[in-house]
């Protein structure tokens, strides 16, 4: 059944809000650069007529795909995507995890590699080669 231009609208949904925001931090036309601050949460759900948990909810959806960073108290900006995710702080906590192992592995890894340098350089002078 096909709605009237006078029926109620519904109020858009988390998901309607992060597409709308994704595509002004993203899209050709964007409104948005990095360090801008989004509306403030209970702004933004007052002039869409939705509850405050529904932009909460977008907001968190753009932070879980790396797009803002969320500080308490100081509210959503659009993350600089040059920084590596999960380094700044307000980042998702998924990213910050990631990142914290990530740089552990590259630890771990560097030592190795030292490791293998120098047994290849004893093993090396261990076992000359006659041209």
């Amino acid at each position: 059944m096909d709605q009237s231009p006078e029926a109620p609208k519904q109020p858009p949904t988390a998901k309607d809000i992060a597409a709308e925001f994704r595509a002004k931090i993203t899209g050709p036309d964007s409104t948005y650069d990095p360090g801008d601050r989004l509306p403030a949460a209970r702004t933004l759900a007052k002039e869409r007529h939705v509850q405050l948990m529904t932009v909460q909810s977008a907001y968190s959806q753009l932070r879980d795909e790396g797009l803002v960073l969320s500080q308490q108290g100081r509210g959503t900006f659009v993350r600089d995507p040059a920084a590596p995710l999960g380094t700044q702080p307000g980042s998702s906590p998924a990213y910050t995890a990631l990142a914290a192992e990530l740089s552990t592995i590259h630890d771990a890894l560097r030592v190795l590699g030292e490791r293998l340098d120098r047994l290849e350089r004893l093993v090396g002078s261990e076992n000359p080669q006659s041209p």
